[in-house]
């Protein structure tokens, strides 16, 4: 073991720079949501085969944000990774963040996800992994899908509305009211 390094419960090291570190401290999990734009389009993807939300209708791109990755990176990445296109970090234009909860008291339900919209990108978005996802369609945000993720419902319809608070919570008794 390196001094100075402690070794986290996935096998991360953590580096402690000399300063004591709790590694058992409250954590939330990092997630970057990209929602493409088409003038009033979105392009949603339907779920499937993830265990999580099955079924729903989705951002086209999100995922969570990997250790020593930028929330920026992560989009980027995810773009990348399930629609085949490149996004220019400048494009990502930044949504709202959200706290939000499942309520189940796990510590794998407390999450912080981070919305950004893009409005240009290099090639054409396609299903990347079709093991993850049935679908890939564009909707006009004045008439989305059913059932679509409820925490990104929220977002969507603020989008739709025009106002999109510049940080949302999800989950909580005292959230962010629903658009």
């Amino acid at each position: 073991m390196v001094p100075g390094v402690l070794v986290g419960r996935c096998g991360i090291p953590i580096l402690t720079y000399g300063v004591r570190v709790s590694i058992d401290r409250f954590q939330v999990v990092p997630a970057a949501y990209v929602v493409l734009r088409r003038d009033d389009e979105v392009l949603l993807q339907l779920r499937r085969g993830t265990g999580y939300m099955d079924g729903h209708w989705a951002c086209a791109a999100a995922g969570h944000v990997e250790a020593g990755e930028s929330v920026h990176a992560a989009a980027v990445r995810e773009a990348r990774e399930e629609l085949g296109i490149a996004i220019d970090l400048a494009d990502l234009v930044g949504l709202t963040g959200m706290h939000r909860t499942n309520g189940t008291g796990e510590q794998i339900d407390e999450r912080v996800d981070w919305f950004f919209e893009c409005r240009s990108w290099s090639g054409t978005p396609a299903l990347q992994e079709a093991d993850k996802a049935a679908d890939l369609r564009w909707f006009s945000l004045g008439g989305l899908p059913d059932p679509v993720v409820p925490h990104e419902l929220v977002v969507l319809s603020a989008l739709a509305a025009g106002s999109v608070p510049a940080v949302t919570a999800y989950g909580f008794d005292d959230a962010t009211p629903s658009a």
